[in-house]
């Protein structure tokens, strides 16, 4: 069996964490932050810092990651520091320490390390597109338009860096005893296969010969419907499992900071926006037609759980609001309506859900009781958008897929843009999607009506 020299990058992320303990250790040391046992202050910052590190996977940023991703970890791991830190002074009796040099001290670490990391993922990707440097040999394994995309991608997305060497097709027994000498003579690092074109005794021969000789292998889905979901694998005590659909909200983590930035957002637009808006909003609305200044429907939440959604009224009062929607140049709506509706403004009061747990910012929209009833028995995975709470605002929506259900090709892609957000959730993308509602919202959208 031949040995591997060694892993790719096997010190960067060494160097990563010393570097970022020696900062955060530095900092508190040259700062006058007045605790009575600096020995453990240290200890304690340190130890938090690796034991959230490896919670959040801080320094687990592959090659092919997005700026998103390390975006994403930065937040997570800062908004946990944060709390830790404050809770040194609770739990270690330190009534003097300085809570503003202590805020001072983590507006130092957040910046710098930060900086550090942004500034490490950069590098690192000019350094493999220019200098051809923390290179990974790869060969491919099959014929078809999926494997001719990952060639492409090996090739023009230099800062990946991976190095295509060469393509086998189509595969048999002589073609990948070939496969398997070039990959030992070339010293390749990395297979790529696709699954369509391999028989049961190809993939076992494959997979022996990768484990035999440390090369890692990796696999290319087929058009089947169980290789084109996103797959968890898990293990039941030896017995490997594998999940359809992994949810990262269903992480502890992950549902804690997505509901602690929830309530901070909505308490925020609470206290500064609908404080003095919906009084004069209110006035506005009575004084062009009779009825309450809100609006509250039946909705299906989490779990298909029944919620009022509120809304600032916008239509006038009629006996069906609860079973037709809205539609282009329907008379219901009022003129001050139709502003609030083309702005979004009407939603604004599902801060209030949010605040309460019934809602997020951002997730599927709610529809009505009627319409999920209905959809869910005719468009498949209808039901799969209520595994997470619904948002004001979500994917589906930021691309174009918003307001009233004209065909069925509207609900099936509003559904299958649902589900990708369910599946592939992040605070990054969170914030992604809320920088694109607004800038719609201000733009102005074709089916804002």
């Amino acid at each position: 069996m031949k040995h591997k020299a060694g892993r790719y990058s096997k010190y960067i992320k060494p160097i990563n964490y010393a570097v970022d303990l020696f900062v955060i250790n530095a900092f508190a040391l040259l700062l006058p932050i007045n605790f009575f046992y600096p020995h453990l202050f240290l200890a304690y910052i340190s130890l938090a810092w690796v034991v959230i590190s490896l919670k959040t996977e801080f320094y687990e940023v592959q090659r092919y990651a997005k700026f998103t991703r390390v975006l994403s970890l930065i937040f997570q791991q800062f908004v946990f520091f944060f709390l830790v830190l404050y809770a040194f002074i609770g739990f270690f009796k330190q009534p003097n320490m300085s809570r503003l040099t202590l805020a001072e001290y983590f507006a130092l670490t957040f910046v710098t390390i930060s900086l550090l990391k942004i500034i490490t993922y950069i590098l690192l990707l000019r350094y493999r597109a220019f200098f051809k440097g923390n290179i990974r040999k790869v060969v491919v394994l099959g014929n078809n338009k999926k494997t001719q995309q990952l060639i492409d991608v090996f090739n023009s997305r230099l800062e990946f860096g991976y190095e295509f060497k060469k393509q086998f097709s189509p595969l048999g027994g002589d073609d990948l005893l070939r496969c398997f000498e070039y990959v030992v003579e070339n010293d390749v690092d990395e297979i790529y296969c696709s699954i369509a074109e391999l028989k049961d005794k190809e993939l076992s021969e494959l997979i022996d010969f990768a484990d035999n000789n440390l090369k890692m292998l990796k696999f290319i889905p087929d058009n089947k419907n169980i290789f084109a979901k996103k797959l968890k694998f898990e293990y039941y005590d030896y017995i490997p499992i594998l999940s359809l659909r992994d949810i990262p909200l269903d992480d502890t983590l992950n549902a804690f900071v997505k509901r602690l930035f929830d309530l901070a957002f909505s308490f925020f637009v609470i206290l500064f926006l609908l404080s003095w808006l919906t009084p004069l909003l209110a006035l506005i609305i009575k004084i062009e037609s009779r009825g309450p200044v809100f609006f509250r429907q039946r909705r299906h939440g989490i779990n298909s759980k029944e919620f009022y959604c509120y809304k600032f009224r916008s239509m006038a009062m009629s006996e069906d609001a609860d079973k037709k929607q809205a539609t282009k140049h329907d008379m219901r709506i009022t003129r001050v309506g139709r502003f609030i509706r083309r702005t979004s403004i009407d939603e604004l009061p599902q801060f209030y859900n949010v605040f309460l747990g019934q809602m997020s910012v951002v997730g599927p929209r709610p529809h009505m009781v009627k319409h999920t009833n209905l959809y869910g028995q005719q468009i498949d995975k209808y039901m799969v958008r209520h595994f997470v709470k619904p948002g004001i605002t979500g994917l589906a929506q930021t691309r174009g897929y918003r307001g009233e259900i004209e065909t069925e090709t509207d609900i099936i892609n509003r559904v299958k843009f649902d589900i990708f957000y369910i599946e592939n959730w992040s605070l990054a993308l969170d914030l992604k999607i809320m920088a694109q509602t607004i800038l719609n919202a201000i733009k102005g959208e074709e089916k804002a009506y």
